[in-house]
Order: structure tokens, then C-alpha cells, then sequence
């Protein structure tokens, strides 16, 4: 017989002896009220907010990547930044990054945008926000990974995506003939979108990227150049949307990366980043 520790009452995420008292899941920068007085240190979780795919002329764009994931503890504060997802557009060129986290000395950076056709996903946030298809060094000191290459901040794809904690966003496709598909985003507890396929012939989207927690979306498969978009990744509070014809799905929330478009389409937006408190 086996259990889930996802939905056995018994097992708990929260650190022992704290319970979870304040969630901030919206964009923006917050005031932190109603901690106990004589409270001296908060555990924080913080996620920062996932690239956003992007979209080409031609052939197809890069996912992006998940946001970075952080926890520890840290003094008292009373501000709090959630960073926000993204935002996916139809102008070619590479997508948006998405914003950094941070409640007192935890933080979490953003995701990379989705590159350009043929150059591969945007790499997964760490403690700073990723740049292009490389990762950037995790809150623990783990190095940042090159593209392709696994890590606690994976890097973007261009042949694969690189799993994490966090991971890279698939890359798109530059060929624009022929059966195509595109780099599905890479597997982690939050996770990259997939990359979009742009061409005449058959395309096929890259999926999001599979999480601990939530499904990435799926990418759209089709004949002409109406198809190809990639699908959201998953973020760490919710599933990654679909593609739809040649854009890309959004990510989920809690740090998910956008799906790349296609052939001047909607590239998917970023998930937000999350920051929760425990005392």
C-alpha cells in the first residue's frame, strides 16, 4: 500500500511547531501587519514570479522559466514583494523576465523570458532573477546551470530542459517547414513553459513542465501555421494553461513559466510568485 503525503492529514509542509499564518499570492509590494508582538524571527517561503514565453515572425518562441524558490528564516519585516509573472506579448523578440520575491532577508528572483526561435527556453530563477538560458545560484549556493543542464534553478532548453527545484523553459523551434515539435518545459517543484513550434507543415507545441504539485499545460499540434503554441508551466499553487492555436499558455501561479508562441501569436505570461509566512 502506498500514501501520498499530499493528501494524508497525517504529514504536514509546515515547518515544525509553526503554522502558516499570512499568505501574499497578488503582485505588488505589501504591508505586513499582525505579527504577535515579541515575535523576533519569521520562516518565510518566497517564490518569485515566472518568465513569460516569448513570439516570433517566424518558427517559434522559447518558454520561460519558473520562478526561484526560497525559504529560511529571517528578522521581522513590514514590507513584503511578491514579484509578478511576465506579461506575454505578440511583438517578436524574447520575453519578459518576471520579478523577484522577498520578505526580509529571503528572496527569490524571477525567471528568464523565453528566447528567440532556435536559442532556447529562459532559465529558471535562483536568488536573483535568471538571465537568458542560464539558471542563476540558488539561495542554498548552488551554482547556476547552463542551458539544457539540470540544477536547483534548471537552464532553459534547446534539445531538452534542465529539471530543478525550479526549472528552464523548452526552447522553440527556428525550422519553419516540415513536422516540427517543439521542447516541452523541464520537470520540478515549479516548473518552465514549453516552447512553441512555428511551421508550414505539422507542429506541435511544447508542453509545460510537469510539477511536484500541478500539471503544465499542453501544447497545440496541428497542420499550418495557426498551431504550434507551448503550454504554461506549472506553478507551485496552480496548474499551467493550455496552448490555444499559436499562443502559449500562461503559467500557473506561484511562479509557473509562459508558453512560447508562434508565427506572431500571444506568448503566455508568467505565474506570480507567492511569499508565505510561518510563525
Amino acid at each position: 500500500m502506498t500514501v501520498s503525503i499530499y493528501n494524508n492529514s497525517s504529514f504536514t509542509d509546515s515547518p515544525y511547531g509553526l503554522q502558516l499564518r499570512q499568505t501574499f499570492s497578488t503582485a505588488g509590494t505589501f504591508s505586513v501587519t499582525g505579527i504577535p508582538a515579541g515575535t523576533n524571527r519569521i520562516y518565510a517561503i518566497v517564490i518569485g514570479g515566472g518568465g513569460a514565453g516569448s513570439s516570433q515572425t517566424t518558427g517559434g518562441g522559447g518558454g520561460g522559466g519558473a520562478g526561484g524558490y526560497s525559504q529560511g528564516w529571517t528578522y521581522v519585516s513590514t514590507s513584503v514583494t511578491v514579484g509578478a509573472g511576465g506579461t506575454g506579448t505578440s511583438t517578436s523578440g524574447a520575453g519578459a523576465n518576471g520579478g523577484s520575491s522577498i520578505y526580509g532577508m529571503v528572496m527569490a528572483g524571477g525567471g528568464a523570458g523565453g528566447l528567440t526561435a532556435g536559442n532556447g527556453g529562459g532559465g529558471a530563477g535562483g536568488v536573483a532573477t535568471a538571465s537568458s538560458i542560464n539558471s542563476t545560484i540558488s539561495y542554498t549556493g548552488a551554482t547556476a546551470a547552463a542551458g539544457n543542464a539540470i540544477g536547483y534553478a534548471g537552464g532553459g532548453g534547446t534539445t531538452t530542459s534542465g529539471a530543478g527545484v525550479s526549472s528552464g523553459g523548452g526552447g522553440g523551434s527556428a525550422t519553419i517547414t516540415g513536422t516540427v515539435t517543439a521542447v516541452a518545459g523541464g520537470r520540478g517543484l515549479i516548473t518552465g513553459g514549453g516552447g512553441a513550434a512555428g511551421t508550414a507543415g505539422t507542429g506541435t507545441g511544447g508542453a509545460g513542465g510537469t510539477g511536484d504539485f500541478y500539471a503544465g499545460g499542453t501544447g497545440t499540434s496541428g497542420t499550418g501555421i495557426t498551431f504550434g503554441g507551448g503550454g504554461g508551466g506549472a506553478g507551485y499553487t496552480s496548474v499551467g494553461a493550455n496552448a490555444s492555436a499559436n499562443n502559449g499558455g500562461n503559467g500557473g501561479s506561484g511562479g509557473g513559466g509562459g508558453g512560447g508562441a508562434s508565427t506572431l501569436g500571444t506568448a503566455g505570461s508568467g505565474g506570480a510568485g507567492v511569499v508565505y509566512l510561518y510563525y
